[in-house]
């Protein structure tokens, strides 16, 4: 289907009439002779006398080539263009930010796999957000990784075989050994700064408690609360154990409780599995479908059309006009 971004510039079209007609040509007094007896010369020489005004006259072919070339020009105006068919896109309705503790503890080999063997916590994690993440086709998602420090290792993005690959060259200790929650929080805030989207959801798993935040987590999750975060805060390993190896479930609960979020603990690797599935029930995964039409411009077609127009009509009448001089 063809239509016309401009329309309006076919009225453009009775242009150069409305100019002949408001700006005649131009007419200019020169010196002549006055001959006596001059009605009986032109009798005599058998001709008609016309107006002092000489307009010089067009031939068919310019007057042809410059109403053709305006109209094209018109056209070209109106920017007419192909508009394809109807294209409808599906997109989540929703952000996620997977906030990853990396700190020294998750080396620790205690969770079960469930056939009862050992597993490094860090590789539990990754393995059960791996296939988290699949499940999230068509969402955006950002990866924070945090220990003493918080990093952001891939903002905001539809790129989920990226987030996976970065998530499985994560390595403990990378961040530091000790635990900022607050930070990683913080952080999170600042990466849903570029979002325009209404649900934001922050997934924070931790296995110690905050020893080097800047800005403490329940602050945190209150000033993100504000900003229309939801957190859903995962605690895994020892809540017995003693300094950064102590997984601090009651700061965890805190910090849902205020974003209105889901306070999880995880012993092993089935309750971490069970862990997402249960957000993905609370937190079903929300879309929203855009429609349009894919346009291409057409207006380089009566551009091109109207430039050779001229030129041949230029060239054909400087040809012509050299050969009546020839001839003459």
């Amino acid at each position: 289907m063809i239509g016309f971004a401009f329309p309006w510039a076919f009225l453009a079209l009775p242009l150069p009439l409305l100019v002949l007609w408001l700006v005649p040509a131009h007419k200019e007094q020169v010196p002549a002779l006055r001959f006596p007896f001059f009605r009986r010369i032109t009798r005599t020489a058998g001709t008609t006398p016309g107006p002092g005004a000489v307009v010089l006259s067009r031939s068919r072919l310019q007057m042809g080539a410059a109403v053709l070339v305006w109209c094209l020009l018109c056209l070209a105006m109106a920017r007419p263009e192909r508009i394809g068919d109807a294209v409808e896109v599906t997109r989540a309705a929703r952000d996620v930010v997977l906030a990853i503790d990396i700190s020294g503890s998750m080396d620790t080999r205690d969770f079960r796999t469930p056939d009862g063997a050992p597993k490094q916590r860090l590789a539990a994690v990754r393995d059960v957000v791996d296939g988290f993440i699949a499940g999230r086709d068509g969402d955006r998602m950002a990866l924070i990784v945090f220990g003493t420090r918080a990093y952001v290792q891939s903002p905001l993005t539809e790129d989920l075989d990226t987030i996976t690959t970065l998530l499985g060259q994560t390595q403990v200790g990378m961040a530091g050994p000790h635990t900022a929650l607050g930070d990683a929080i913080g952080l999170s805030i600042r990466t849903f700064e570029i979002s325009d989207i209404e649900q934001r959801l922050l997934i924070l798993l931790s296995d110690g408690a905050d020893t080097g935040s800047r800005m403490s987590p329940v602050n945190a999750a209150e000033i993100a609360a504000g900003k229309g975060i939801e957190i859903y805060a995962i605690g895994v390993g020892d809540p017995k154990g003693s300094g950064d190896n102590r997984v601090d479930l009651e700061t965890l609960k805190a910090i849902a409780s205020r974003t209105g979020g889901e306070f999880f603990f995880a012993e092993d690797e089935a309750g971490l599995t069970d862990v997402y599935d249960r957000i993905d029930t609370l937190a079903p995964r929300e879309t929203r479908s855009l429609s349009y039409r894919p346009k291409s411009s057409l207006a380089h077609i009566p551009l091109a059309v109207a430039a050779a127009i001229g030129l041949l009509a230029t060239g054909f009448l400087a040809f012509s006009g050299r050969i009546g001089r020839r001839t003459a």
